[in-house]
């Protein structure tokens, strides 16, 4: 049976700190009686010449953890962990534009509620919502991709729907040097080069590697737009034409390095860095019908995308007091410097009748340092302890900054003005102590802890440079506790039970407390410093039978019930558009105050704001299955299946729903043809991911994606060099969004629509032409 590869001297501390279904197992299996880690590093040639057909781990974990190895995934080439995360059960991109996987969604719920670590750590993100967009990381640099069902004590406890584990290549694991050199070829005839290069060997007292990758990523799409009065659509108001154009480069390294440090301890150095540079150009073109006119506008658009990320950690293992103690620092960044404008040039009936644009600029900072001192030791013959405190200190500076520009004749130059801007500084401490105990008798493994989490946050903002404008703070404190069973019943069949709390702190921009005008239609939105973080405490029931040498199958059923959610509330308070209306009525003279204007005008827009308002539910049930045909017979045919299927209950200011964005189901099934005798293999995969819906504040979306079929083939010279031509896309699918928009909540209870629309876009198929070279 394949062996699953062990944690690298940081990635491993990490998980042996952060991933206690790592552990305790990983220590009985791979520790030398010496303290150090038994095993030679595993050949690099492996990742390059693959001798047979890599099926999903299964792991000897208490806590419910699925395991891919890069070898999993890599013959059909993706080029960052959103095309490998994509393949693995229960993982939805809800809102991704076609062909790109950014913000991943486990069971369907939102990014926030799914944490992603890299080597079990946390890393600060692009999303509003906390989340991480895992297309910023390349594929080459990963080791596997660990997919973490429940909680455990010894883990940062924000993952409601679970956690993704990505885990780097590190120098202890892997030996030797290969190149990667590719170009990909878009339906348009763009053609983007790829190149990667990974070394690892003994150097400095220890071991080493390095990895660098540097690939343009490109994405053609065409969109088009057709707008009606109603969903009725008898009555076409406008409809639009765009051609959108992604064309960019990311830049990537990560470093590794490990050494022993006297008879028990070892030393780690770890370091990542990422970065995008994009530039987006949009060229649209609209035609709208009022009565007997036409009114078209030209409508060019165009963005530039500068966002790094990096992080650096050091960690040190030693024996202490008749255990093994960790002592983890790690500090981690996200930079964003992104430049968006839109202008839009308008003719009535053919002749010129305006032209005006809007930019925004933002300038974002997302600081993370922790520290982390963990002490496990044994407790009784069967027992371990585990006790540890983390430290993490957060800081997020945040600026969006609008500017606007109105012609005043045809042709004159754009010139950009400054129109506003809001900028906030939120900080949070965090200083979380946990205790976790875990052990083994006969058939039975079990894992139990309590996690304390305490959480300091310190709000600023300011708006058009008013420092005095505002400032908050709130303080809170959880509770988490988890346990997990794993019963062998026989050496095949496996049942597990996992029970565990967990936790969701609230987005950014729902804690500042700075008026955003017209937000939602004509409502106006203000965030709320006070709101608490939504708490969730979960099931999941698991079993898992292996198939033969290779093969797993497993079903796992699990149950969210969450509390204290945040939803948008109406403050009661009415909106800036009101006020001026109001105001206006007496300036003008058609009131004699704003109290009489307002009784002659009463208000339909309103403030409305964030608030913890209730509970919500989310239940379903996951499959997988990876395994070669052997009991056919067919050794060299390896099939893989998941499904998954979720349900949720949540009640907004409409009534019931599901969360948003959460699709129903989503499902992968392919399969790979090695042929032995021609050193070479083929195989397709198809993914299909079901409907999402979303309703906020004047406006009710539904998302539909079309299936998406990808295939490769692969011929192999000798021990050192493989070639793979691979096709993404290849049913030229579909994002379909179908648009609900109301003006206030009194025409969206009514269904008095202000436009109903359908847009969709497509990119065609892409080809990707890849060979890798060991050495």
């Amino acid at each position: 049976m394949k062996r699953h590869p062990r944690a690298s001297s940081l990635s491993r501390a990490l998980a042996l700190a952060l991933l206690p279904a790592i552990a305790p197992v990983a220590l009985a299996q791979d520790a030398a009686p010496d303290g150090s880690i038994a095993g030679d590093p595993k050949q690099l040639d492996t990742i390059v010449v693959q001798g047979e057909i890599a099926y999903r781990n299964r792991t000897d974990d208490t806590a419910p953890v699925l395991s891919y190895d890069l070898e999993y995934f890599q013959r059909f080439e993706p080029n960052t962990v959103g095309d490998m995360v994509k393949r693995v059960p229960g993982a939805a991109f809800v809102g991704s534009d076609i062909m790109e996987f950014d913000g991943v969604q486990l069971r369907g719920l939102g990014g926030g509620y799914t944490q992603v670590l890299i080597n079990g750590k946390k890393v600060p993100g692009a999303g509003d919502d906390r989340s991480f967009w895992v297309d910023r990381i390349p594929a080459e640099m990963v080791d596997r991709i660990e997919v973490l069902r429940s909680n455990s004590a010894n883990r940062s406890g924000d993952a409601v729907a679970g956690a993704i584990n990505i885990v780097l290549r590190d120098a202890y694991e892997f030996d030797g040097s290969y190149l990667r050199l590719g170009v990909n070829r878009a339906f348009d005839g763009e053609v983007n080069p790829t190149f990667g290069a990974v070394t690892s060997t003994e150097a400095l007292g220890g071991r080493i590697l390095a990895g660098i990758n540097v690939q343009d990523r490109y994405r053609a799409k065409n969109k088009r737009s057709d707008r009606f009065s109603d969903p009725s659509m008898e009555e076409l108001v406008s409809w639009e034409d765009q051609v959108e154009v992604k064309d960019g480069r990311d830049y990537s390294g990560n470093l590794s390095y490990t050494a022993d440090v006297g008879e028990t301890g070892r030393l780690s150095l770890d370091g990542f860095y990422v970065k995008t540079d994009r530039d987006v150009t949009e060229v649209s073109f609209e035609e709208e019908y009022d009565d007997d006119d036409v009114i078209t506008a030209d409508v060019p658009g165009m963005a530039t995308v500068d966002q790094a990320n990096w992080g650096l950690g050091l960690e040190y293992r030693f024996d202490m007091a008749g255990g093994t103690t960790e002592l983890d620092v790690d500090h981690a960044r996200f930079t964003d410097e992104s430049w968006e404008s839109e202008e839009e040039h308008v003719y009535e009936n053919g002749e010129w009748d305006g032209s005006e644009g809007e930019a925004e600029y933002i300038d974002a900072r997302d600081a993370e340092t922790s520290f982390k001192l963990a002490h496990r030791r044994a407790v009784g013959a069967t027992a371990e302890m585990e006790l540890g405190i983390d430290y993490r200190r957060k800081k997020r500076d945040f600026a969006f900054t609008t500017y606007e520009w109105e012609a005043g004749d045809e042709g004159d130059a754009v010139a950009y003005a400054l129109d506003g801007t809001v900028a906030s500084v939120i900080e949070e401490k965090r200083l979380d102590p946990y205790i976790q105990f875990s052990g083994e008798a006969g058939v039975l493994a079990w894992e139990a802890g309590l996690r304390y989490e305490t959480t300091r946050s310190d709000i600023r903002y300011e708006e058009d440079g008013d420092e005095r404008d505002g400032a908050a703070s709130k303080d809170y404190d959880e509770l988490l506790p988890s346990a997990h069973l794993r019963w062998n019943l026989t050496d095949a069949d496996r049942i597990s039970l996992s029970l565990a709390r967990s936790i969701k702190r609230p987005n950014f921009n729902e804690l500042i407390p700075a008026l955003l005008d017209g937000e939602f239609g004509d409502n106006d939105y203000i965030g709320n410093p006070q709101l608490a973080p939504e708490t969730a405490n979960g099931v999941d029931l698991g079993w898992e039978h292996r198939l033969g040498r290779n093969g797993v199958v497993g079903i796992n059923f699990f149950y969210r019930d969450v509390k204290d959610l945040i939803e948008v509330v109406n403050t009661g308070a009415p909106s800036r558009e009101m006020l001026d209306t109001w105001e206006d009525m007496v300036d003008d003279g058609e009131a004699a105050s704003i109290e009489e204007a307002m009784i002659a005008e009463p208000a339909d827009s309103w403030v409305f704001t964030s608030a913890n308002v209730g509970d919500g539910s989310v239940y379903g049930v996951e499959f997988d299955l990876s395994t070669p045909l052997n009991m056919f017979g067919l050794d060299d045919t390896g099939v893989f299946l998941n499904y998954s299927w979720v349900e949720s209950e949540v009640d907004d200011f409409l009534g019931e729903r599901r969360f948003n964005n959460q699709a129903r189901s989503v499902y992968n099934v392919g399969f790979i043809q090695d042929l032995p005798a021609l050193a070479a293999s083929f195989g397709i995969s198809y993914r299909m991911q079901g409907d999402a819906h979303e309703r906020i504040l004047g406006e009710e979306v539904t998302v539909e994606y079309g299936g998406d079929l990808e295939a490769f083939v692969e011929k192999r010279f000798g021990k050192s060099v493989a070639v793979r031509l691979s096709a993404a896309n290849l049913l030229d699918a579909s994002k379909d969004e179908f648009f609900h928009k109301f003006d206030t909540l009194g025409d969206q209870v009514d269904r008095d629509y202000d436009e109903y629309e359908l847009e969709s876009e497509e990119a065609g198929p892409s080809y990707q032409l890849v060979m890798r070279w060991a050495f």
